[in-house]
């Protein structure tokens, strides 16, 4: 079975670059109609236009926007069949100088943001007794967690829990939960993160890479086939997955 979602009204966050824009342009190609979805516009209106998608501008920082992205998705395709929760924050932060500033700033965004999407989307799903899929990115990191992502792992850690527990709560209606641990990823915002924020200079990915066992990290487009595959029937009855999409085995001997 091909991994297909003709005709599926699926919302993606973080649509504007990186992961969630290669999940957008690969649901798209599979027949997705889509509502797009980022907390900024220009880019995100680019590839909505090339893509024939809805958008929604919306900070997901903002305990009202889950809320206003399921409607502007109802309101375009009367309908909501895939959810991908593709945004999120990567600020460093240790247990020994994270704030709660930085606590807060940090669950909004990568925990409450994708609960509340999720919960707006299933009762949709619910109210119309129509099967679903949801799609969580979330990160190796969830393991454990590198020592200066402290916050960003506990995210992830409770993300991936969230997404067992919908999975188990939801398998008898037919809404399907799976999540996706990322490992390092090439996406222009990690650039910016480790060029600028970090500053390792430009060379960083090259020296990066050369740790790697494939030589090079993983891109979006490797991220985006995996979750249109758990978006599509091709993956049922899947269900309350957290694939490691990493290239080191966790656990493994270094």
């Amino acid at each position: 079975m091909q991994a297909r979602l003709d005709g599926r009204a699926v919302i993606v966050t973080g649509a504007a670059s990186g992961i969630g824009a290669a999940i957008a342009r690969q649901a798209s190609a599979s027949g997705a109609q889509l509502l797009l979805t980022d907390r900024t516009g220009d880019a995100l209106a680019a590839l909505a236009r090339t893509l024939d998608a809805a958008t929604c501008i919306a900070d997901l920082s903002d305990p009202a926007a889950p809320e206003a992205i399921a409607r502007a998705c109802t309101d375009r395709f009367g309908r909501i069949d895939g959810l991908v929760n593709a945004a999120g924050l990567t600020d460093r932060a240790s247990v020994l100088d994270g704030t709660a500033e930085t606590w807060d700033r940090l669950f909004a965004v990568n925990t409450r943001a994708p609960f509340f999407l999720m919960q707006a989307v299933i009762t949709e799903m619910l109210g119309r007794k129509a099967p679903g899929a949801i799609v969580n990115i979330q990160s190796v990191n969830a393991h454990c967690g590198a020592p200066d992502l402290a916050i960003y792992s506990a995210t992830k850690g409770a993300l991936q829990t969230l997404t067992r527990n919908a999975a188990h709560a939801l398998m008898a209606d037919r809404i399907r939960v799976n999540g996706i641990n990322l490992g390092w990823v090439a996406t222009e915002s990690e650039d910016h993160m480790q060029a600028v924020t970090l500053g390792h200079g430009p060379g960083w990915r090259a020296e990066a890479e050369r740790t790697m066992p494939l030589g090079r990290l993983i891109t979006p487009e490797e991220t985006a086939r995996l979750a249109v595959y758990l978006l599509s029937d091709a993956s049922a009855p899947m269900s309350g997955a957290s694939i490691d999409l990493e290239q080191k085995v966790p656990g493994a001997p270094a």
